[in-house]
């Protein structure tokens, strides 16, 4: 099941950007565009929240303390604000992160995406247990098939961490090139169809199924 994003800020352009950016990454995406109808989406449970903090009604960090009698996802406030004052208040509201308008829609991609890396060790804890065969340790970064580890390079643990972090979400190459390899690496993002070949191997070597499954013309997903 996909991860749901509360997206809430007032001007409706930013609304619609994050709503078709989030969605094309994956994600489920519900937007607010007033402090109302975010206290009242907020008690759907979402996986994350991105917060405006200048709304119409009630400011964001007010929303904050609000929901954070009900809600333990991670909150990113969106501001213009840059003043250490600004920050410790929202910290101190139960936020988690700060990102400044104007942003890079990659740049915050990347943010949300590390929050909910973190959010998923957080509560499964570091070692998850995909079926009777396959426990992936994160912590130790270490992968095991009935009971026997798989040797994995660093690239590789790091495309099979992402794609099972978000297991039925489909990544185009590009997207999982930027997360895998940072923004400013160089190289092709078709190295992605060699690590993932290497990866395929390696499991089928084990005995094991295709864990990562190719969507043709979209991508690949995690597949349990």
């Amino acid at each position: 099941m996909a991860q749901t994003i509360l997206a809430v800020d007032d001007e409706k352009d930013i609304a619609e950007m994050l709503k078709y950016y989030f969605t094309k990454q994956g994600y489920r995406v519900i937007t607010a565009q007033n402090g109302k109808d975010a206290l009242k989406f907020a008690e759907k449970k979402p996986d994350l929240i991105l917060l405006d903090i200048n709304l119409p009604d009630l400011d964001g960090l007010s929303i904050c303390e609000k929901i954070r009698d009900f809600v333990s996802c991670p909150i990113i406030f969106l501001t213009a604000r840059i003043e250490d004052g600004d920050k410790i208040r929202g910290f101190a509201a139960g936020g988690d992160d700060y990102v400044i308008k104007p942003f890079s829609m990659d740049e915050l991609g990347a943010r949300v995406a590390a929050h909910l890396r973190r959010e998923l060790r957080r509560s499964g804890g570091s070692e998850v247990r995909f079926d009777e065969n396959l426990v992936i340790d994160y912590s130790a970064r270490r992968i095991f098939y009935q009971g026997k580890e798989l040797l994995f390079a660093k690239k590789e643990f790091d495309i099979i961490e992402y794609l099972s972090q978000h297991p039925g979400q489909v990544f185009d190459k590009e997207t999982i090139y930027e997360r895998v390899w940072s923004y400013d690496s160089e190289g092709e993002s078709s190295v992605i169809t060699e690590h993932i070949r290497r990866i395929r191997a390696k499991f089928s070597a084990a005995g094991a199924g295709s864990y990562i499954e190719t969507v043709w013309g979209c991508g690949y997903q995690w597949a349990r």
